[in-house]
């Protein structure tokens, strides 16, 4: 079975306030798994390798790329057998935002950074350390829901959008006190002009405008056009310091249904998810979205897009982004069975300050392309990150890397396949140094190399 069988999107629910809409009727019947819905799905297609070029078709030759793989001790395996859903809000089957290229993300006049940075939990420039700035007195071990729904709710957003092909619902997260909004970019990428509105908690209504998107990364950052000065805004907690069976809440705007409260864990770090939103219009490029996730058991449903993770002291851990769902006996895909999805928030804060700045976000690369591989060192058989190419003048050249080489490790972490690698180097920042471990004949070696800005055509 191939992966384009295995995941696939469910058709968006009804937009804020609406009636989620039926499947069509006298379509394709469903194979194992529903069939494809406009919206996101999951899962490359077959033999296209970890880290295709962005508006790279299906299918063609790997583009350069790469990527710091996952910690000791975790389970970083993909998820192979449920459908891969984006958690966007959609008013009917083929309403689901369009989605934009990169250089179409901007506004015609993007609004300058004249006030408002981004809140993060007090950490050290150089090396993440653990948080010391709870937002409430909540605790990991006795976790207080109802203060830290009180306390934080007041940052979390409901947004409706109108594109060209209909409307649709998601949420945000309030970051700066002079309006900036962090949510998808599924979730906002295809609005019309004038086509975003954002409901705070108590109910008042603003029109907002995009100030950048980034579509690799599956982020956006909005503004409110005529913010009002009692906007409350989140706290960025360190994401480096979640650990599995931690305590979380996911707040948000599922099915419509504004501000809601669900509660779980932390089931797993650094999961390898890989999203594909799917053109909606001939021709339209579109980009693979592959990110090292949060997962966590907390419900979240449709409509929960670029809604806040929090942890139990209120700080922001990720950005909720995709669900897996199993098929439904209508045809379509049931919701939340407790395999969601979140962007960690250190990488959160890495493009929402870029987009706040500049309105675009830079992106580090190795230059490689990638597939899974399984590599013997020391006698043993190791997954990891198989070469399969290597692009001239780019930091894996520099390094020395080779095709046939298998990249088993980043700074320490084990690499478990070519999306484990490319959603780390995604992570990372243009310039960071890594080390990386590379099986060769048998044995493996530390290999240095500094990581470049990736062009725009490069994933």
């Amino acid at each position: 079975m191939s992966d384009d069988d295995r995941y696939r999107a469910y058709p968006p629910p009804a937009p804020h306030g609406s009636t989620p809409p039926t499947p069509p009727q006298g379509g394709p019947q469903p194979g194992p798994y529903p069939t494809s819905y406009p919206g996101q799905h999951v899962g490359q297609q077959p033999g296209q390798p970890a880290g295709q070029q962005p508006g790279q078709p299906a299918g063609q030759p790997p583009a350069p790329s790469g990527a710091p793989g996952p910690r000791p001790g975790r389970d970083r395996r993909r998820p192979t057998w449920p459908a891969l859903v984006g958690t966007a809000a959609g008013a009917a089957l083929l309403a689901s935002a369009a989605t934009l290229g990169l250089a179409q993300t901007l506004d015609d006049d993007p609004a300058d950074d004249d006030g408002g940075t981004v809140q993060v939990a007090e950490r050290d420039a150089d090396e993440p350390q653990p948080n010391t700035d709870p937002v409430v007195s909540s605790t990991a071990e006795v976790p207080d829901w109802v203060d830290l729904a009180d306390t934080v709710g007041p940052s979390v957003v409901a947004i409706d959008v109108r594109t060209q092909a209909g409307s649709g619902a998601g949420s945000g997260v309030i970051v700066t006190t002079d309006g900036r909004i962090v949510t998808n970019h599924h979730v906002v990428g295809g609005a019309a002009r004038g086509g975003i509105v954002v409901t705070l908690s108590d109910g008042r209504m603003f029109p907002a405008s995009i100030v950048g998107t980034d579509q690799p990364t599956d982020l956006a950052v909005i503004t409110l056009d005529d913010p009002p000065d009692d906007l409350v805004a989140a706290t960025l907690g360190n994401s480096e310091d979640v650990q599995v069976g931690d305590p979380v809440a996911a707040i948000g705007n599922p099915l419509g249904l504004s501000h809601t409260v669900t509660t779980g864990i932390v089931s797993a770090l650094d999961r390898p998810v890989s999203t594909t939103e799917r053109a909606q219009t001939p021709g339209q490029q579109v980009v693979p979205v592959v990110t090292n996730a949060i997962q966590v058991d907390a419900p979240i449903n449709p409509g929960n897009s670029g809604g806040p993770l929090f942890d139990a002291r209120g700080r922001v851990i990720g950005i909720n982004s995709s669900i897996a769902s199993m098929p439904s006996g209508a045809g379509g895909v049931a919701g939340s069975i407790g395999l969601g999805f979140a962007i960690p928030s250190n990488q959160v804060q890495l493009i929402a300050d870029q987009l706040i700045e500049d309105g675009v976000a830079e992106h580090a690369y190795l230059g490689v392309g990638l597939g899974d591989g399984v590599a013997r060192v020391d006698g043993e058989a190791r997954s990891g990150a198989q070469i399969t190419s290597v692009e001239p003048g780019t930091p894996a050249a520099e390094a020395g890397l080779r095709p046939g080489d298998v990249i088993i490790a980043v700074d320490g972490d084990f690499v478990t396949g070519g999306e484990s690698l490319t959603g780390f180097i995604r992570q990372h920042a243009s310039g960071d140094d890594v080390t990386l471990t590379v099986a060769r004949d048998d044995e493996s070696r530390e290999v240095g190399a500094t990581l470049a800005t990736r062009p725009d055509e490069a994933p």
